[in-house]
């Protein structure tokens, strides 16, 4: 026997291993697997438990077939199709910082080879920014979709993050800005964390 693996629950994300199929994060153990970092107790707790499951961070689902695969990341870091690694909650952070910018979702997949942002701006501010280019509807819905707003955002955004030291493929390449508090669409926690599942889910035709 050279490698168990087994899936568990991952209830902040509504992964069970009770699901049909069952999905939950995938756990393995074996003399082959990876069983801690070298003088590095603190990581390798975080990573190896104490029945020495090491807990991958990837959430799979078992196929009727009996195969394993791959849907989801458990840890809030993704890879794009080029193979660079993306913290989208440090990328959320820096443009939080942008006078522009109120709310911010981040995306991307290793189909593409670049990220995309989800916006609900501050709108006291881009509504001034509205009347000297001389658009006259300035309400939430009109501005959110306005090509001219929404292209002024995303080169504010770009210069914030350059200046912020984001890397290139860190910067989002598109945006689509939203009219209203994301709140409104329950992805936060009660602590205001953005689950990141629910907003993917919640603004799936804007991230196409």
């Amino acid at each position: 026997r050279a490698t168990e693996f087994k899936l568990i629950d991952v209830p902040e994300m509504n992964y069970f291993t009770t699901d049909n199929p069952p999905r939950g994060e995938v756990c393995t153990r074996g003399p082959s697997v990876f069983r801690g970092y070298y003088l590095d107790e603190a990581n390798t707790k975080e990573t190896v438990d104490e029945e020495g499951w090491n807990h991958s961070g990837d959430v799979g689902v078992i196929l009727p077939n009996g195969a394993l695969k791959i849907v989801d990341r458990k840890k809030n870091i993704y890879k794009l199709s080029q193979g660079e690694y993306i913290a989208p909650e440090k990328v959320e952070n820096i443009y939080l910082r942008c006078p522009y910018v109120a709310e911010c979702f981040i995306y991307g997949d290793s189909l593409r080879d670049y990220n995309v942002a989800v916006i609900h701006p501050n709108l006291d501010v881009l509504q001034g920014v509205a009347q000297k280019l001389g658009i006259k509807d300035v309400s939430p819905d009109s501005l959110t979709k306005n090509s001219q707003i929404e292209e002024f955002v995303l080169k504010e955004m770009t210069e914030h993050g350059k200046k912020e030291g984001l890397f290139g493929f860190e910067l989002a390449k598109k945006v689509k800005l939203w009219p209203v508090s994301f709140g409104t669409l329950g992805v936060f926690t009660s602590t205001m964390k953005l689950q990141r599942h629910i907003a993917k889910a919640a603004f799936k035709a804007q991230i196409e």
